[in-house]
């Protein structure tokens, strides 16, 4: 994991990977609690025998929004600053959900430090980050996303 001491710090990362995370399973019970949460209860995500029957691989997947939802959760694996006061989530440049993430499959994220803005108090980070599913070849996700990371 890389380890920064504050914000302002990020600018000597820019334009470098930041690095890769650890692998975290995504569970059926993860993209039930998700449906419920969002009310998207699409058979493809929920529906455990129809998917075995009509899903290629045999599967339920996760949803989209749930993968981008984990970002904060992978990347915490991958990078850390130490001194700061908040980090807020800005939002996204570019998203996009390349290949389907089945239940039971396990993803990990890899990330590249794309801008270090100053902010008043802090930097607006513009991070790549591809996440990628362990065993194939195609990333489920690869999204630009912007953290305003206060001092």
């Amino acid at each position: 994991m890389l380890d920064i001491d504050t914000p302002a710090d990020m600018d000597a990362h820019v334009g470098t990977s930041l690095g890769t995370g650890d692998w975290l399973t995504v569970t059926q019970e993860m993209i039930d609690l998700f449906a419920d949460a969002t009310g998207d209860h699409q058979w493809i995500h929920v529906d455990r025998a129809r998917a075995a029957r009509e899903m290629p691989g045999g599967t339920t997947i996760a949803h989209g929004y749930l993968t981008l939802s984990l970002l904060p959760r992978l990347s915490a694996e991958v990078f850390a600053i130490r001194h700061k006061s908040r980090a807020i989530n800005y939002g996204s440049n570019k998203v996009r959900f390349t290949s389907p993430v089945p239940a039971g499959a396990r993803v990990r994220a890899q990330l590249t430090l794309r801008a270090s803005e100053p902010i008043e108090g802090g930097r607006r980070l513009i991070v790549e980050a591809t996440v990628e599913i362990e065993g194939q070849t195609r990333p489920a996700l690869v999204a630009e996303t912007i953290t305003l990371s206060f001092a």
